[in-house]
């Protein structure tokens, strides 16, 4: 499995969210699978993401995509985003 790791700052965590849910289409028709969302206690316009995605090419293409440097303005994403693209190992559970 692919999986992409992406921190970045944004301006306002609501409006954030309301453009990535508005965009959840792109995302589907681009191979992710699932998300999840993160964010250090004490900082909320600080995001973690971690994506499932169907395969690295289409993960590597999708990132990036004018497109969605566009739709990251957009909602308000502040610098440059940190992006990781990740390849599963292992997997456990204790």
């Amino acid at each position: 499995m692919a999986y992409v790791f992406v921190n970045h700052k944004v301006a306002n965590y609501k409006p954030w969210k309301s453009t990535f849910d508005a965009f959840i289409e792109k995302r589907r028709a681009g191979g992710e699978k699932s998300f999840d969302i993160f964010q250090p206690e004490n900082d909320p316009n600080n995001i973690f993401l971690m994506f499932e995605w169907d395969n690295l090419d289409n993960a590597h293409k999708f990132m990036s995509s004018e497109e969605l440097k566009s739709t990251m303005k957009k909602a308000g994403v502040t610098g440059e985003p940190h992006i990781h693209f990740l390849k599963e190992l292992d997997k456990g559970v204790v």
